[in-house]
């Protein structure tokens, strides 16, 4: 294949960030190989072929390497000088050192000197790279100080950056509880970059005067930079500069401490709005202040405050007179049957195993202590003002929220296809439920998400009916099962303008990965939360608001189409921020299972909500709860703040190099095809047009555009494969050729899809093994084929036909029925008087459907009522509630379905539906 040019190997690097670790390694090894070659090589004309080759990787690496601390610009330079001067043997040791530095990340560990060539250095690098692999992982070594490196902006010489360097290098001591090296940004461009490309920069220091313009073609930064100019960036003071800067760096990676140091009037300076730096130092500052300050910073966010709580409590010697037998591990320890626990769990588990609340522990339920600490630290590394540390799932912590917010007969607007924990809080909260209706994808049997066109058409349809003031939450789930994600600040803010002090539940079990990236953080609510409270307080706001309410009141504002055809801006005196969010941490960040949070960002919380949400906490909370799922989320809160930027980083390229794969390779493409963002979002919801994030030609170079503008986006790290053409369904792929042959595990399949989810513990190894797997698969369908006569042919044809063109529609929600309903005018019914309706078995009768019976009494006139959840697996929500008319797409849709789970349906019997004469009566009040 062709070398690309200087100007491509540039775009190639920096134009676009997504896949910049995978480069970084694979270009180090390809020129491993490549010296490799060239030192062992006769043929000159090869020779030469190959020095060019080498010069391209070079000069690519040295783009990239400019914003790492190792290897340094001054081991560039020894590098290059080697490079220049034909010494290709000596430069293939340097380079085997470095690789092997990088691999084993021994650099984290001591100095790597690669001046030094001896075979001493050779060997720590091998035995670096050994115990990596005896480990599994450099991170495990525990007793390792942790490394990271502080980024300091400043147009400062070659010579300058050394001295600097060599300063805070002299300052390390024994003692730190952290080890750190510097990298050096020269301008504003390079300190955006850098903190996006390098994922070990936990601190900055902003120093002096630096330029705008990189020397490099930032591509990368398009829409970063977007509104800002070279010009007006020069023109400004060294403070103004400083400050928008720190602002910048704080979108993008909001976790990284930063600090300013300034020559011009520091007093004046610190009284500015410089909420995004951690301190201000005069130039004159010395360096050991500014050392203990970053370290003082680092370790503010690497505590933890309940885990380490809990391991301190495990050392002590203590005696047990409560109802725990296995506390400190003594019902295990002294058992002569049940030690293979021990020997399979170890012992810490067991001494941490304890239902005390004092003796420096504390209590979730009336925190006080280490785990009142811990949640405050989550607040911070999620963004929200308050959050709370739920031990049984996401499933509970939906629950909590409804219950705090919701009284009987509240009006919740709701996805119909949300998780069922939504349909059960309604029943318990006695909610008046108004379903809403997600687009469906009738090509892979499955929905997508609610428009923005339905929201408001519904709440404008309260706001006619005069019963808007009912109307208590909206909730959505973001981002979905399928990875539909939402424009959460747009949907906030159209909805805002209808009804001002609308609530929102946003479920975003599966989306608590995104609060650390930089494209995905926008599109979490509590992100969307505090912009939009940040944005209604700015005069700004106020003079662009006023400028939208004389064009709007131009139009007919009595007519909701102009509410729904045009964009609308809620009343800065009237609106009230007041957003939710719950988490399920264990399913995409580090914690044990049902390990779950909630954010909340409300304006009222204090003065409306605390007191109710604390007994609803009391009410669905465990008093034992367990404290190793609280230890687990106060370390992966920890993690995600330290490293989540780079986690998540990883898993975006993980699964962007498998969406590759697919793409483009031939065989793979015949049987699997991966579906794309047009596949999942139809184009009305696509404002910028893209209809893929990948272009064979320039790359994964169009999904920030997409997430910037559009009303739905897909979640790359959720790929979902349509497998239609292999003939096999997608539970039976699941089982019989994923799990069973080669042992991968999935959790989600459509009748003719399957999702494969890649989190932050994926690595390209097991990329490597999916798509091993798949090409074994695909070839055995290809086998199948070849080896198949003719009437074989035609039943694998006919189940490829029935697979891609004989799919169900989906159904929309019906209706309620009237008995349980208030009004005629608004959509809502009382699901809960259908859900206990049900409890006396005289209200209920069982109908079959497989046989017509069902069908023969809906043609009568009969209106056929079903009384519990069914509820399909897959899709996996319910397709009737209580109190929901049984409609005949609904029927066609359950009898197309070719699943064995579905709960609340009957085979033998059928569904449970109402008895007519229960529909007649009337509510026991």
């Amino acid at each position: 294949m062709q070398e690309p040019t200087h100007t491509e190997t540039t775009y190639t690097a920096l134009g676009f960030y997504h896949k910049i670790s995978h480069l970084r390694a694979d270009t180090w090894n390809a020129l491993t190989r490549d010296l490799g070659q060239l030192v062992r090589l006769k043929d000159e004309s090869r020779a030469k072929n190959l020095v060019k080759a080498i010069d391209v990787k070079l000069t690519r690496l040295e783009i990239i390497e400019d914003y790492h601390a190792f290897p340094s610009k001054e081991d560039f330079r020894h590098i290059w000088a080697l490079f220049e001067r034909g010494e290709y043997v000596l430069l293939e040791k340097v380079v085997k050192r470095l690789v092997r530095a990088l691999i084993s990340e021994s650099y984290r560990r001591r100095h790597v000197d690669l001046s030094e060539t001896d075979a001493d250095a050779e060997d720590l690098e091998t035995l670096d790279a050994l115990n990596q692999l005896r480990r599994g992982h450099p991170a495990s070594n525990s007793s390792a100080q942790p490394y990271f490196e502080l980024l300091i902006v400043d147009n400062c010489s070659p010579q300058e950056e050394e001295v600097v360097r060599e300063a805070f290098h002299n300052l390390r001591r024994p003692e730190d509880k952290f080890v750190y090296d510097v990298v050096t940004a020269r301008s504003f461009e390079d300190a955006l970059i850098a903190v996006l490309v390098n994922p070990n920069i936990q601190a900055c220091l902003i120093r002096f005067d630096f330029p705008f313009k990189s020397k490099y073609n930032l591509s990368a930064l398009r829409g970063y930079l977007e509104g800002l100019s070279e010009q007006a960036l020069d023109s400004q003071s060294e403070a103004d500069r400083s400050i928008l800067l720190s602002s910048m760096i704080h979108e993008l990676r909001p976790e990284v401490d930063q600090f300013l140091v300034t020559s011009g009037d520091v007093e004046s300076t610190a009284s500015r709005d410089i909420r995004y730096f951690n301190r201000i130092f005069y130039r004159e500052t010395d360096y050991i202040e500014q050392h203990h300050t970053i370290l003082r910073a680092i370790d503010s966010r690497f505590r933890t405050p309940f885990f380490d709580a809990l391991r301190e409590y495990s050392k002590k010697p203590t005696g047990v007179f409560h109802a725990m037998p296995i506390s400190r591990g003594k019902s295990v320890t002294r058992s002569h049957w049940a030690g293979h626990m021990i020997d399979f769990y170890g012992i810490n588990i067991f001494l941490a195993e304890t239902s005390a609340t004092s003796g420096g522990l504390d209590s979730l339920l009336q925190p006080y202590g280490p785990i009142k600490k811990a949640q405050e630290y989550a607040a911070r590394a999620f963004g929200a003002r308050q959050s709370f540390f739920v031990t049984n799932g996401t499933s509970t912590a939906n629950k909590i929220v409804v219950q705090a917010l919701i009284k009987p007969k509240d009006i919740v607007l709701i996805d119909r296809d949300c998780h069922k924990s939504h349909h059960y809080g309604m029943v318990l909260a006695g909610a008046h439920v108004s379903y809403l209706d997600s687009y469906p994808l009738n090509d892979y049997s499955m929905y997508g998400a609610v428009p923005l066109h339905e929201i408001k058409r519904t709440l404008l349809a309260y706001q006619r009916a005069g019963q808007l003031h009912k109307v208590k939450m909206l909730l959505l789930t973001n981002c979905t099962f399928d990875g539909v994600v939402y424009n959460v600040r747009r949907v906030m803010e159209e909805c805002l303008a209808i009804k001002p002090d609308l609530v929102f539940l946003w479920d975003e079990a599966w989306f608590a990965f995104a609060s650390f990236n930089p494209t995905y953080r926008p599109r979490t609510a509590m992100h969307a939360a505090r912009t939009l409270r940040d944005r209604y307080r700015s005069e700004e706001y106020r003079q662009e608001y006023a400028a939208w309410k004389a064009e709007f009141d131009q139009l007919d504002p009595d007519d909701d189409a102009t509410w729904l055809e045009h964009r609308l801006l809620p009343d800065p005196d009237r609106v009230r921020v007041r957003t939710y969010a719950t988490h399920s941490t264990h399913k995409t960040l580090t914690s044990l299972r049902q390990g779950s949070m909630i954010h909340v960002y409300d304006q009222d919380f204090r003065q409306r909500v605390e007191a109710p949400f604390h007994e609803a906490y009391m009410t669905h909370t465990s008093t034992s709860p367990n404290y190793q799922i609280l230890a687990s989320l106060d370390v992966g809160r920890m993690q995600a703040e330290m490293e989540g930027f780079e986690l998540v980083h990883a898993q975006v390229e993980t699964a962007l190099s498998l969406r590759e794969q697919l793409y483009s390779h031939p065989l793979l493409q015949k049987y699997f095809r991966v579906l794309k963002n047009s596949d999942m979002v139809p184009a009305a919801y696509r404002e910028s047009g893209v209809e893929s994030y990948y272009n064979p030609v320039t790359g994964w170079n169009q999904m920030e555009e997409a997430w910037a503008r559009d009303e739905f986006v897909v979640d790359p790290t959720r790929v979902t494969i349509a497998i239609g053409n292999t003939g096999v369904d997608g539970d039976a792929f699941k089982n019989e050729y994923l799990m069973n042959k080669y042992g991968i595990q999935i959790n989600k399949t459509s009748r003719n899809t399957v999702l494969f989810m890649t989190n932050i513990g994926t690595s390209r190894g097991a990329i490597a093994y999916l798509l091993d797997v798949l090409m074994k698969i695909a070839k055995e369908f290809e086998y199948r084929w070849e080896d198949s006569s003719r009437p074989e042919r035609k039943i694998i044809e006919r189940r490829v036909h029935s697979l891609t063109q004989e799919l169900p529609p989906l159904p929309d929600f019906s209706r309620f029925h009237d008995a349980f309903r208030q009004r005629e005018e608004t959509p809502e019914g009382d699901i809960r008087r259908a859900y206990f309706l049900s409890y006396d078995e005289e209200n209920t009768e069982y109908l079959r459907f497989d046989n017509g019976e069902l069908q023969a009494q809906m043609r009568e006139g009969r209106d056929v009522v079903s009384a519990s959840f069914v509820i399909p697996y897959p899709p996996g929500f319910p397709v009737l509630v209580p109190g929901q008319v049984v409609s005949e797409e609904i029927l066609a849709f359950l009898q197309a379905l070719d699943v064995t789970e579905i709960h609340g349906y009957r085979p033998e019997l059928g569904l449970l539906v109402f008895a007519e004469a229960a529909l007649a009566a009337p509510p026991d009040d």
